[in-house]
């Protein structure tokens, strides 16, 4: 189970206090066992510092603060501080990645969702895609819905997520799209052919959660060939 650590302090020494953990950081490589860490400062009080540090479980942020480093540092914090720190720990009990989810929900609403205007509650207006086997990158809702339209004119298809990063603003997601070929699509009568391909898109998202750009990469040479259309 995942496990967070909340460390709150005042101290008027900031600047001191950053370069003590830098320290931290570059004494501890290779050793410390923490995932992420944020620093933040309250706006109401500018000597008032709340880090956020999280581990992959209690266990592990214990031999954290086994090392030598970490206890020395601590006590080089403790001095720093106006009084004694408070630490709160927790054990976290529900993690929402809300980009990834986003994400997830974007492939689901691509294959399943009969309406396509609800691609709006996704994707930022004048969202734009990168896909290198277009000609052209595919700009705005309409083009967006012509693009999903030919696909589903195609294919009774579906897509599995596999994999997810996400930093920052952007969320990679590794996929598996399965799907029948029951129409036409780039010229080829439908075959009645179960067929899959694989394949990663990165979202880049704006801070309300919407999505305003996308680069794909897939295998549609490999797709093409088992419809036929090239030699495998």
């Amino acid at each position: 189970m995942t496990f967070v650590q909340i460390i709150d302090c005042k101290t008027s020494r900031v600047d001191d206090l950053n370069r003590l953990m830098d320290q931290w950081v570059e004494q501890t490589e290779g050793k410390r066992t923490a995932t992420h860490s944020i620093v933040g400062k309250d706006r109401s009080d500018g000597s008032h510092i709340v880090e956020i540090v999280e581990f992959p479980s209690y266990d592990v942020a214990m031999r954290n603060s086994q090392l030598p480093e970490t206890d020395r540092i601590f006590r080089e914090m403790v001095a720093l501080c106006d009084e004694m720190p408070t630490f709160t720990d927790l054990d976290v009990v529900r993690d929402e990645a809300l980009y990834k989810a986003n994400a997830r929900r974007l492939m689901e609403q691509l294959a399943q969702e009969q309406e396509l205007a609800l691609l709006d509650e996704v994707l930022a207006e004048g969202y734009h895609d990168h896909d290198p086997t277009n000609e052209q990158d595919v700009i705005g809702m309409d083009a967006v819905r012509r693009e999903v339209e030919m696909w589903r004119g195609g294919f009774d298809f579906a897509f599995t997520v596999d994999d997810q990063i996400a930093e920052g603003d952007r969320v990679c997601t590794r996929w598996t799209w399965r799907g029948t070929h029951t129409g036409d699509f780039m010229g080829l009568q439908p075959t009645g052919m179960d067929v899959s391909m694989t394949g990663t898109v990165i979202h880049r998202f704006r801070d309300d959660g919407k999505i305003v750009e996308g680069w794909w990469q897939y295998d549609l040479l490999g797709l093409m060939g088992q419809l036929g259309a090239v030699e495998g």
